[in-house]
């Protein structure tokens, strides 16, 4: 159990191998997303990396997590995975290894953000591909959206320039 209800207790391994400890992003904003190279919302790479290019320097990071798990739209692995993002939407946020994000192989951070007992937030397990968490400066689950809600539209940018002006 996670006493603390925020992500920084949490590890994953970035495509290169390298572990990488969630509280490296500490009083960031971070949008989690699960990605998948072969979904019809994989042009929301392009848009993320806007995103993550408009409010950088305010303080806000994307964290891409890749799962085969709906529909078997993630076949790629580790450094194709990385190639495919960079190649195709230039995304330059950090990617994670694939990872699966439901059921009772989830990874544990994907357990934590989905579940309300564990983040004291919300309930909200990814039902397809770009289900996308909001976290705050304080590590904490405050926010999703789902997979067809488009990470420039004005929703996901207010409640981002929100969560940055927040002290």
């Amino acid at each position: 159990m996670n006493s603390t209800q925020t992500i920084y207790p949490f590890k994953a391994k970035l495509l290169s191998g390298k572990e990488k400890t969630l509280s490296d992003y500490k009083g960031k904003v971070i949008m989690v997303v699960n990605t998948a190279s072969g979904c019809s919302f994989t042009p929301q790479l392009k848009e993320l990396q806007e995103l993550r290019d408009k409010y950088a320097d305010q303080g806000f990071e994307i964290l891409g997590f890749p799962s085969n798990d709906f529909g078997r739209q993630e076949p790629l692995d580790g450094a194709a995975i990385n190639e495919f993002c960079e190649v195709n939407y230039g995304v330059k946020f950090p990617v994670f290894e694939k990872i699966m994000v439901r059921g009772s192989q989830a990874h544990p951070l994907f357990k934590f953000l989905s579940e309300k007992k564990l983040n004291g937030h919300i309930n909200s397990s990814p039902k397809w591909n770009f289900h996308k968490y909001l976290i705050n400066k304080a590590g904490e689950v405050v926010d999703f959206f789902y997979s067809f809600t488009k990470p420039n539209s004005s929703k996901v940018k207010k409640k981002i320039q929100h969560l940055l002006d927040e002290k």
